[in-house]
């Protein structure tokens, strides 16, 4: 199974109007994303959403993608 740590994750503050703190997801797996108050909780959080998003693929018969291991900003 593929080490859920190896995946590249973005952090980006939430507005106020979307009640504050920070949003963290995973561009390798497709809607696989969480939030927290700090971005320490965020990534804790979507560590618990990309094993779950890897288990519901392998129930699923799906493959689950390799860890890209860098992210391009535009």
């Amino acid at each position: 199974m593929t080490d859920k740590l190896e995946y590249p994750v973005v952090i980006a503050p939430l507005s106020i109007e979307d009640g504050g703190g920070f949003s963290a997801y995973v561009p390798d797996l497709p809607g696989c994303m969480s939030d927290g108050e700090t971005p320490e909780e965020a990534i804790a959080n979507v560590q618990d959403a990309i094993a779950v998003w890897i288990e519901a693929a392998h129930e699923l018969g799906r493959s689950v993608p390799r860890p890209s291991r860098k992210l391009a900003f535009a």
